[in-house]
């Protein structure tokens, strides 16, 4: 048999030179890279594949680095499968559900008679480590569905993956990881003897064997549906970690214990700004007085700056006839996501998940002439969407929400300038809020699937407009394949916070289908006389006002800038004495219209001091004898700083202008 040519990338540097290399039949990827002891999978023709993979006549392999995002996930995921055979060793009850990578570890679910307890998590955990000392290895075999069923026929659950592996679409979370598209395959955990300690079904690929796992731990329990679906069984879900190194592991631990500190919802509680009462419903917050200081900024702050970007302000109701949103599409294409129906006369009426509908209505009111458009619309629009209780999180996944929903109407030759003026809008009001460091995603759709509506040269030409206006910006772009609207392309702002973590924020949305004909039949007078179709584009700055609150509170851990603080003085005085002095500051401030208390409980002046630091508050000021006597304060930073005898004009010099520049402190 004569020798193999194959394309071989090098592992020199990401996307290193790619030269052709000639091999003796049989060879295994691993044989290529067995110089780079990171490598841990190949990708062969685009494929991923194991580096026990038989490489063939005229493959293209790149290898697979343990710490590329490819990589990553295969590490994980072989974690997974580590972690649910010692699980399997240690409560041999349990039924596998399923085990895929997640963002920064994984999980997998299985249907236990009791909850996991933190005690059957360490016990868990040194199980594992057991497993990765044995150095078992991962091995693929593929199997007909029959033959999976007989060897997992005491598995209910994989049984049910095996049944939908002909309908992936319609899979769960997780499921095209176990059963993959075609044929099934199983991993074996093969142990020094060949002896089979464990089997899982799965597409893979995997670690070679258990010990390339450098460094994990287990994280917590939790309770999940089978699927996502609340009316399957409630399993229970390990969530871990693994990383390429215990360095990089216990990076990862500390920023985690730093996202616990800034939990918005426990942050929320300890400042007084917001609740979620039972008696209400879970995922529908309520505003405390100090969250609504900050709510109320917000929406001042995106009210004016809105008005003077050309927008107009309009308002419309929470509900509507459900009519309304056939017309839009939303009902077919997003009916999921929005409530059941309510009765009203005998009539079905909808809460509105969107605004646009009402706005397409504004907009058809009367005639309009091109000479009108851009015709920007915008309001403070309170939506509703159905979430399911598992994926609800505090302020950023609720049920009912504020928009700064805005629609803009324009010619289509008029659409990449609009675009441009969003885009720029939004980043300026990021860069405001202290949110500077952001890349671009544009969601396009899929081809494969039947969920969006349009022509193909309508998609086409709509997302080139919103990649040529993202391209514009010089900002890192990321392709979001198939994750469009049903009703076109979209351009996400997706911003890192202070500790690194990504949030999706504002988008703008081009929509050449809500105005066509079979929608609303939008139209306008042209130059020539003609009616013509405009294009919509839909853009949200906020996203959702709760969202980005909730983003805000953890980004500065309650430590507001003084412009957003609730309270941004407080007057500590030494002694009752000195309250009056204060009170006439406070007055001085008040008419500056800054926020300001003085503090005239009965604390010592030192536990005052203490509980404005917790409360975070950016100013204290305070006054003794001398300051009095000197018409000073001293003026104390949220950091501990202190300046001693700055003068009362001083003093509200320095706040005002903080407050006014949107000072960081």
């Amino acid at each position: 048999m004569s020798d193999l040519t194959l394309s071989v990338r090098s592992t020199a540097a990401e996307g290193g030179e790619t030269a052709p290399r000639t091999v003796e039949p049989g060879t295994k990827a691993w044989q290529l890279f067995a110089d780079d002891a990171s490598v841990i999978a190949a990708r062969v023709n685009g494929d991923l594949k194991d580096l026990s993979y038989e490489l063939v006549e005229g493959d293209a392999v790149e290898p697979v680095v343990i710490d590329s995002p490819d990589g990553l996930d295969i590490l994980r995921h072989s974690t997974a499968h580590v972690m649910a055979q010692a699980v399997q060793e240690l409560f041999p009850e349990a039924k596998l559900g399923i085990g895929p990578p997640i963002t920064d570890g994984f999980y997998y679910d299985f249907d236990v008679p009791e909850p996991f307890t933190p005690d059957d998590l360490t016990k868990i955990e040194s199980r594992m480590k057991k497993i990765i000392k044995e150095n078992q290895r991962f091995s693929r075999r593929e199997i007909s569905d029959d033959d999976a069923r007989d060897e997992l026929t005491d598995e209910p659950y994989k049984l049910e993956l095996i049944g939908l592996k002909s309908t992936a679409g319609e899979a769960a979370e997780g499921a095209s990881v176990e059963v993959g598209a075609g044929g099934l395959s199983i991993y074996d955990n093969l142990k020094r003897d060949r002896s089979v300690a464990w089997k899982d079904l799965c597409r893979g690929p995997h670690l070679p064997t258990t010990k390339r796992i450098p460094a994990f731990t287990l994280l917590r329990s939790a309770a999940a549906y089978w699927r996502g679906d609340e009316k399957n069984k409630q399993l229970q879900r390990i969530y871990g970690t693994a990383w390429p190194s215990k360095e990089e592991l216990d990076d990862y631990l500390h920023r985690l214990e730093e996202a616990q500190r800034r939990d918005h919802r426990r942050l929320g509680t300890e400042l007084d700004l917001f609740s979620f009462p039972d008696e209400i419903g879970s995922g529908l917050p309520v505003f405390h007085p100090k969250g609504g200081v900050i709510k109320r900024e917000m929406e001042d702050y995106v009210r004016r700056r809105h008005i003077e970007e050309g927008f107009e302000y309009v308002g419309t109701p929470h509900i509507a006839k459900e009519g309304l949103f056939y017309t839009s599409g939303h009902l077919p294409y997003y009916g999921e996501g929005m409530f059941p129906a309510l009765d009203v006369d005998g009539m079905d009426y909808r809460l509105k998940a969107m605004n646009c509908p009402m706005h397409n209505l504004i907009y058809r009111s009367r005639q309009r002439s091109y000479r009108e458009l851009p015709l920007r619309l915008f309001e403070f629009g309170h939506v509703y969407r159905n979430e399911k209780s598992g994926v609800i999180h505090g302020l950023t996944r609720v049920r009912g929400f504020a928009q700064d929903d805005s629609h803009s109407y324009v010619t289509p030759e008029q659409a990449p300038d609009e675009v441009r003026h969003l885009l720029n809008f939004m980043l300026s009001l990021l860069r405001d809020f202290g949110l500077d460091d952001y890349y671009l995603e544009l969601s396009t759709r899929d081809d494969t699937k039947d969920k969006f509506i349009g022509s193909d040269e309508d998609w086409e030409l709509a997302t080139k407009v919103l990649a040529d206006v993202a391209a514009e910006t010089g900002i890192e772009l990321v392709p979001d394949p198939g994750g469009a609207a049903y009703y076109g392309p979209k351009i996400s702002v997706q911003a890192r916070d202070a500790i690194g973590r990504t949030w999706q924020m504002g988008t703008v949305q081009y929509d050449f289908n809500q105005p066509s004909p079979e929608r609303f039949n939008l139209e306008y007078v042209a130059s020539d006389g003609s009616r013509q179709q405009p294009v919509m584009i839909h853009s949200a700055k906020f996203g959702s006002i709760e969202r980005f609150l909730g983003v805000l509170v953890e980004h500065y851990a309650g430590a507001f800038p003084p412009w957003l603080a609730p309270v941004q003085v407080v007057g500590i005085p030494v002694a009752e004495r000195h309250v009056e002095y204060l009170d006439e500051l406070a007055g001085r401030l008040r008419a500056e219209g800054i926020r300001v208390e003085v503090d005239v409980s009965d604390e010592r002046m030192q536990k005052k001091i203490r509980n404005a630091q917790t409360q975070k508050i950016p100013f204290m000021v305070l006054a003794g004898d001398k300051d009095v006597e000197a018409g000073a304060v001293s003026f104390r930073y949220r950091s501990g700083e202190q300046e001693n005898g700055v003068s009362l004009d001083d003093a509200v010099s320095k706040i005002v202008a903080a407050v006014r520049d949107r000072v960081q402190v």
